[in-house]
C-alpha cells in the first residue's frame, strides 16, 4: 500500500498549495485598498478555494493515514 501513501501525500500538497493561494489573495486584496463591498466579495471567492483546498488536504492525509495502516 506505498501507492496509496504517496498519492495521498501529492494530494495533500496539493490542497496545501490550494490553502496557500487562497491566503495569498486575501492579502492581495487586502493590500489593493479595497472599499468594503469589493473586499467582502473578495473573501469570499477565496474562502471557496480555501474550503475546497482544506477538504482535498483533509482527504489526502486520511489517504495515507489508511495507507500507513495497511503497511
Amino acid at each position: 500500500m506505498d501507492w496509496m501513501i504517496w498519492i495521498g501525500a501529492a494530494i495533500s500538497v496539493v490542497g496545501l498549495l490550494g490553502l496557500v493561494t487562497s491566503a495569498m489573495r486575501v492579502v492581495k486584496a487586502k493590500r489593493a485598498g479595497l472599499d468594503d463591498d469589493a473586499l467582502r466579495d473578495a473573501v469570499k471567492s477565496a474562502m471557496v478555494l480555501n474550503f475546497g483546498a482544506l477538504m482535498l488536504s483533509a482527504f489526502g492525509l486520511i489517504l495515507v493515514v489508511v495507507g500507513v495502516i495497511l503497511t
